[in-house]
């Protein structure tokens, strides 16, 4: 057993915990979309939102958000996030906005940057902010730009995300051809394993 202190087993704790991830989201798109700032939603959330329209019981949430914005709108973004109630963090290079003081980096809204590499060894940059699609409540990656975005820095949760994916039809073998050769080669794995 962790040294971790438990609370109670509580559905309320867990629906809880979905209901502060939506509205953080909507409360950081909000503030961008009031600012005039361009993002895409991308990340597990945006997998979520293209999951959820094939199979709402195949939906996985992440607690942290990630946000694609163009660097030079950052300048423009942090104070109207500090006006909603978040609170700029620089951290080893990773730009965050913290929710409250209090905020932690797992539920924070994390920034990247578009046309820009995430890390300098990914062998793409991530995708241009015009590579998104418009949803009810904020925009939301494309799905070939999410697809390209997941299989380049394919960490675990990433192929946890593609299988997501894989699962419920967003994707399949026809896709090998629509990418470039590593990539291509990444999401074949996929295929040949889809148990992991």
């Amino acid at each position: 057993m962790s040294s971790a202190s438990l609370g109670p087993f509580d559905l309320t704790r867990v629906l809880r915990a979905v209901d502060k991830l939506h509205h953080r989201l909507l409360r950081a798109t909000r503030t961008l979309d009031e600012a005039g700032i361009p993002y895409a939603v991308a990340g597990g959330n945006a997998v979520a939102n293209w999951v959820s329209r094939v199979d709402e019981a195949a939906v996985r949430f992440t607690a942290d958000i990630d946000v694609l914005l163009r660097r030079d709108d950052l300048e423009a973004a942090i104070p109207a996030m500090e006006q909603a109630g978040f609170r700029y963090r620089n951290a080893a290079g990773v730009h965050m906005f913290l929710d409250g003081p209090d905020g932690k980096f797992r539920d924070a809204v994390h920034v990247l940057f578009a046309d820009e590499k995430v890390r300098p060894e990914y062998a793409a940059p991530a995708p241009r902010i015009e590579e998104s699609e418009p949803g009810q409540e904020y925009s939301v990656l494309s799905l070939d730009a999410l697809v390209r975005m997941l299989l380049t820095s394919f960490k675990t949760m990433d192929c946890v995300h593609l299988r997501d994916m894989l699962d419920v039809g967003l994707i399949d073998a026809g896709w090998l051809s629509r990418l470039p050769p590593q990539l291509a080669s990444r999401l074949q794995q996929l295929l040949d394993d889809p148990e992991g």
